[in-house]
């Protein structure tokens, strides 16, 4: 990601409302400079962190738009491979090697009898080096002595000025305090990297469909200073840019000392896209089966009922149950019947498994459970849920009758 020094003079302020300043990935002239700094970073490899840093400050030299090419530098760097030098010896040993032998100098004199080429050469013949190899480990643990191995992505000019708005983007949440989100589709991805960046969260339906999600931080309500934990909500940003609607207002404090402002995205931002992959369509063979079997036997224009993948979530107070599919009614999109698939062995799964039904205490969700498993109708006693069992797979006559069933006792008679 950027740092802020690359942020901070792009930030624009009307009223109470904070933006970033996003360049036109079509602009001919940013396209030129991208692709010089492409080639400048291609001409580096195998080269030092330090040789590359010094061939871009000669390249900005006296240009003004040195926030810009910093940033679009950093993009580089960041998604490429700056590998240490490989060695019999480690940098530390050839220090402690070579700071044995005392104070040296550049050259001797019946003062300063020890000069710094002789030390060079003892420690050399001490570690059975070469003079050269001597000199060129002694400080190879710093990162600028790392010799540039991968460069990264195929990186275009566009596609380098796309990826630069987006970091751009996410720089503004450095110094957020508080984040919500509304979403109406991905939820599974969502969560994975709401998970994987230790984000805590309160969710809600909301009344447009889908849900609005707060992220907040376990510091924030009790320091000014929060940049830490709004690296890690910039950290999560780009996951929103998989779903195909979402919006986003943050709080936050610019440097500039404003106080909190308002600052939104949502996804008719065009200029934005995600580097994050998405998931696969499904999780299992198990699941994928089941849709195909569904569309097979009964197809999404005939009978009652549509299955849907993965479009509605159990909120289960500090994590959430995002079942597999939904059955909804054709005829009215109130009844709604959830499906999860269990035909996964592993013990800690259905132990997890088995808490997160519990918790969400769920009268219109149907467990389907691989027969094979290592638990019994007594491991379900007292859900809520109702449970279908299968020898080998689960049948589709069987799972709609129990969906209508379900679907009877809780809405009642459907309407004709």
């Amino acid at each position: 990601m950027l740092t802020s020094d690359l942020i901070r003079p792009l930030l624009r302020f009307q009223d109470r409302n904070v933006s970033v300043a996003l360049v036109d990935p079509q602009d001919d002239s940013l396209r030129a400079t991208a692709q010089e700094l492409i080639e400048l970073f291609l001409s580096h490899l195998n080269r030092s962190q330090e040789a590359w840093e010094r061939a871009l400050t000669a390249y900005i030299g006296p240009r003004l738009d040195y926030v810009l090419v910093r940033g679009l530098a950093k993009v580089l760097s960041d998604g490429a491979t700056f590998t240490p030098l490989q060695a019999t010896h480690t940098p530390t040993v050839v220090r402690e090697t070579m700071f044995a032998y005392g104070p040296v100098f550049s050259g001797s004199d019946m003062l300063h009898p020890v000069s710094r080429q002789s030390v060079l050469q003892s420690v050399a013949a001490d570690l059975q080096l070469s003079t050269n190899d001597v000199e060129s480990l002694l400080f190879a643990d710093r990162h600028a002595s790392y010799l540039l191995t991968d460069a990264g992505p195929a990186w275009t000019p566009e596609a380098l000025l796309t990826r630069y708005n987006l970091e751009l983007a996410r720089g503004v949440l450095y110094w957020a305090s508080q984040l919500t989100i509304e979403i109406a589709d991905n939820y599974k991805d969502i969560w994975k990297f709401i998970k994987l960046f230790k984000l805590m969260f309160v969710a809600q339906a909301s009344a447009s469909g889908g849900y609005r999600i707060e992220l907040d931080g376990p510091i924030s309500p009790f320091v000014g200073a929060t940049l830490r934990y709004g690296r890690q909500m910039a950290a999560f940003l780009p996951a929103l840019f998989l779903c195909q609607q979402w919006k986003m207002q943050a709080t936050v404090y610019p440097p500039q000392g404003r106080g909190a402002m308002n600052y939104q995205l949502d996804s008719t931002s065009d200029d934005l896209q995600s580097h994050f992959k998405r998931s696969g369509t499904f999780d299992s063979r198990l699941e994928a089966d089941f849709a195909h079997e569904f569309e097979q036997k009964i197809g999404q224009r005939r009978g009652k009922w549509l299955l849907q993948r993965e479009s509605d979530l159990l909120v289960l107070g500090d994590t959430v149950m995002v079942p597999d599919f939904v059955m909804v009614d054709r005829r009215n999109e109130q009844r709604r019947i959830l499906i999860e698939l269990v035909g996964f062995w592993h013990p800690d799964y259905l132990r997890r498994k088995l808490e997160k039904v519990r918790a969400a205490n769920c009268s219109h969700l149907l467990l389907l459970i691989y027969k094979g498993l290592n638990v019994t109708e007594e491991d379900f006693q007292g859900i809520t849920s109702e449970v279908l069992f299968f020898p080998n797979k689960p049948v589709m006559k069987d799972v709609l009758a129990k969906v209508e069933e379900m679907s009877q006792r809780i809405y009642g008679p459907a309407s004709t």
